[in-house]
């Protein structure tokens, strides 16, 4: 799709100094269950099951992964009669197994009539999700929206308008470009179509508020699968209302295509103070974890220093001094620990996700990087004495060799865990 030049030459919002994101955009602040979202609350990462929501056991069992793996907010697909029945008992197995996670309903087309014939769904469900480009047709449309805020408002449940550039209202669209067209100096086609996008969700969340939900219970988000097209609809958004943004690259794809184009997205965004919920929407590989798309969500977020997940690990990418593989087991030893160790870690010992650690392969830069760390390891390279130092806040603490390298230094790991982040 071409871009026009105002998207290309948006202007970039002030930073708050030379380094580090500007300050957030003041919007609402949003209670969903247990979560707050926007004001001064942390961007907050939720995610979304890809299992069918009627197999009670599987959808719980997803829901319980992404939560474990750090997502905040957890979407389900509410799409049939079926499916809105096992949303409540969904909700209470997770309560059973002790997780108070918020589970959101993703609907479309028929959600005015799930959640007025399964009321207990209605109730069970934290938040709601409608997407104004589908919500009805013709006349029906105004109606059906009605019922779906009116339903809202008679739960307490906040609500996410999220208008989508693939499901966009075509009847405000046709209108739009009919406007367009007796425009002195008509905008390009692209820009026609962000401008509907915008409007879409505003003038539903307007006319949500007119039915009477209270603005601090609306969400909005405005999705399009380009990058440069979704940095120009939110800033734009931003400086047109205070509802609470939910930010993500639609369709973004499949493995470091996905992981890029979203974190290309979402980071300019974000280091603009725009933003206030993300989920990294990736095509899972075959085989692969549906929770990856938190992990990038959480790495993200913790790279830009916005928010702090899990101890972030430097390593080394290797070169011609570093013909071994070990260091690379280690750094991804030292990852998948940490990782694993975290759900415990955050109960028991918080902060822990505030620490640092090095996994360097050489002396050239491996004693200077790991003495920056909480804790690193120098690894010899090729031809370098097989020792490797280990620093712990700056100062050399031990020398390791032999073949238990790697357990020795989860162990240092973990007995500084204990140390520092410990009860007293």
């Amino acid at each position: 799709m071409g871009m026009s030049i105002e998207t290309i030459a948006a202007p970039m919002a002030p930073c708050a100094g030379q380094f580090g994101p500007a300050p957030r955009r003041a919007t609402r602040q949003v209670r969903i269950g247990n979560v707050l979202v926007g004001g001064d609350a942390p961007v907050a990462v939720q995610s979304m099951t890809n299992t069918d929501t009627a197999d009670v056991p599987g959808t719980t069992r997803q829901v319980a992964e992404l939560w474990r793996a750090g997502s905040e907010m957890v979407r389900i697909t509410v799409n049939t009669p079926e499916a809105a029945a096992a949303v409540p008992r969904i909700v209470e197995r997770l309560q059973m197994m002790g997780i108070e996670v918020p589970v959101i309903g993703d609907f479309h087309y028929n959600g005015h009539q799930l959640l007025a014939n399964e009321p207990a769904c209605a109730q069970a469900l934290a938040k709601y999700r409608i997407n104004p480009g589908n919500v009805g047709f013709g006349r029906k449309r105004d109606t059906q929206f009605a019922q779906l805020i009116e339903l809202a408002i008679r739960h307490g449940k906040p609500v996410r308008i999220g208008a989508n550039w693939g499901s966009l209202d075509q009847a405000l669209a046709t209108r739009m470009m009919d406007e367009n067209a007796l425009r002195p100096h008509p905008w390009d086609a692209s820009r026609v179509l962000r401008e509907a996008l915008i409007r879409s969700a505003l003038e539903s969340a307007a006319r949500a508020v007119e039915i009477g939900l209270p603005a601090d219970r609306i969400v909005l988000s405005c999705k399009v699968s380009g990058v440069q097209e979704l940095i120009a609809v939110y800033r734009d958004l931003a400086a047109r209302s205070d509802f609470a943004l939910h930010l993500g690259l639609t369709e973004a794809g499949i493995g470091s295509k996905g992981i890029v184009a979203s974190s290309a997205a979402l980071a300019v965004l974000l280091q603009e103070g725009i933003g206030d919920t993300i989920r990294i929407s990736l095509t899972p590989e075959p085989g692969g974890l549906r929770t990856q798309e938190v992990v990038v969500a959480q790495e993200l977020l913790q790279t830009m220093g916005l928010r702090a997940f899990t101890p972030m690990v430097t390593a080394c990418p290797g070169c011609g001094r570093t013909t071994s593989e070990f260091f690379q087991e280690l750094a991804q030893t030292v990852q998948e620990h940490v990782r694993a160790k975290m759900p415990e870690w955050k109960i028991t010992h918080p902060g822990a996700e505030h620490l640092t650690l090095a996994v360097m392969g050489c002396v050239v830069n491996g004693p200077g990087e790991s003495r920056h760390a909480n804790i690193g390891i120098s690894l010899p390279g090729t031809g370098e004495a097989p020792a490797a130092p280990v620093f712990v806040d700056g100062e050399k603490s031990v020398t390791l060799r032999g073949d238990t390298i790697a357990a020795d230094f989860v162990g240092i790991i973990d007995a500084y865990v204990q140390r520092r982040y410990g009860p007293a």
